[in-house]
């Protein structure tokens, strides 16, 4: 089994940034790759960006791109999501997701707790 503790939520302006990190713990050996998701109240699960290791490739959503950036420590199992020119609408709770199998269509196995991030107009 893996464990996820996200950390960094908060309360921002909007136009304000914030960075979210988690840290993989337990077997994460096989950890394939981590990335982050959100659901905002009244809406669908939804993927943010991912960090592919055994690929070695990074994804966005269309919604955050050029705003947020993922990046990561495949040593560490650790994985952070700097967001800048953060809007309402990205208000939500952030979840943390790892894969110890290959990852497609971003499918992950593994989630943690979730973290709010409320961003005020």
């Amino acid at each position: 089994q893996v464990q996820l503790v996200e950390s960094g939520g908060g309360l921002v302006q909007a136009g304000g940034s914030l960075r979210l990190s988690c840290a993989a713990s337990g077997r994460t050996l096989s950890v394939y790759g981590m990335g982050w998701f959100r659901q905002a109240p009244g809406k669908e699960h939804e993927f943010v960006a991912g960090i592919n290791w055994s690929r070695g490739t990074i994804d966005y959503a269309d919604s955050v791109k050029g705003r947020f950036t993922i990046s990561g420590d495949n040593a560490k199992n650790t994985v952070y999501l700097q967001m800048n020119s953060l809007k309402p609408e990205d208000t939500a709770v952030y979840y943390c997701a790892a894969s110890n199998r290959p990852i497609m269509n971003h499918v992950y196995n593994f989630w943690g707790q979730g973290t709010q991030v409320t961003v005020s107009s």
